[in-house]
């Protein structure tokens, strides 16, 4: 772990990856804070990255159980509610903290079984062996295109389905919310998919402490949309993702900076209502 801090302290200092893009955008969303501040918040942000890559290598290297003895969990008893109504569960996620191993110690923890919407990695050795991973930790993988009915499928098997909000999508496949006071193109289908199926939203979030070690909280949950009318699942995704933007406030380090969040911009012509097919 003291390499993964080294390697850290050299993508912050060295390597500077999108520093530029990082520190305009925590100026953006951080106003009141200072310079030095936000330089201090890419720094760190680079060393939590190299951790959870570095956590994620102990894990494939069989340091599951060691893992598992470092996280605290709250809000076990809310996952059961959420199971125990039958329509499965959708998992309100975000890139915050070591959200792969988050991923990977849900089947070990809970006792369910687990599906993750996911993009495929450009790099094939390195999307091989992640969904390779997903599947010996008991983790179904689901590629994000065209991922709508094998979601659908999981939740009346009664599965988690994990669902990543905090990706920016193009404008035809997303709606507008605030995220840091700036518009945000978010993919309404979290809340679609809700809607459809009657599954509750439970938001789960995982951070990493000082000491190593990690906190898991399950939040309370939400319930499923009344309708599918646009201006009902553009709420509701805007709720979803002022969730996570109260997780990244309380601790800014812990999220993925590096992603374009607001590459999308609103455009300025009114565009049609997203439509979305059912199952």
């Amino acid at each position: 772990m003291g390499l993964a801090r080294h390697w850290g302290w050299m993508v912050a200092h060295v390597f500077r990856i999108r520093r530029p893009y990082v520190l305009d955008a925590l100026a953006a969303s951080f106003p009141e804070k200072s310079i030095k501040e936000r330089k201090a918040i890419y720094n760190q942000m680079c060393v939590q990255q190299m951790l959870t890559l570095m956590e994620v290598v102990r894990y494939v290297g069989g340091r599951d159980k060691e893992m598992r003895e470092r996280m605290e969990v709250h809000g076990e008893e809310l996952a059961r509610e959420a199971y125990d109504r039958g329509k499965g569960v959708l998992v309100l996620i975000a890139h915050y903290g070591n959200y792969p191993l988050l991923a990977l110690q849900v089947p070990s923890l809970f006792g369910y079984s687990l599906s993750i919407v996911a993009k495929t990695f450009k790099n094939k050795a390195l999307n091989e062996i992640w969904w390779e991973l997903q599947r010996r930790a008991g983790v179904n993988g689901i590629a994000s295109h065209n991922a709508y009915r094998a979601c659908v499928r999981a939740l009346r098997k009664k599965e988690l389905v994990g669902f990543m909000l905090d990706q920016n999508r193009p404008a035809s496949q997303g709606v507008f919310v605030d995220f840091f006071g700036r518009p945000a193109s978010t993919s309404p289908g979290l809340a679609f998919m809700a809607a459809q199926t009657g599954a509750p939203v439970l938001p789960v979030f995982m951070r990493r402490t000082p000491d190593g070690r990690h906190i898991l909280t399950a939040l309370p949950l939400l319930e499923p949309p009344p309708d599918r009318k646009a201006e009902t699942l553009k709420a509701c995704t805007a709720a979803y993702t002022h969730l996570i933007e109260e997780q990244i406030t309380a601790h800014p380090e812990q999220w993925l900076w590096w992603h374009k969040r607001w590459k999308t911009q609103m455009p300025q012509d009114p565009v049609p209502a997203l439509q979305m097919d059912g199952p």
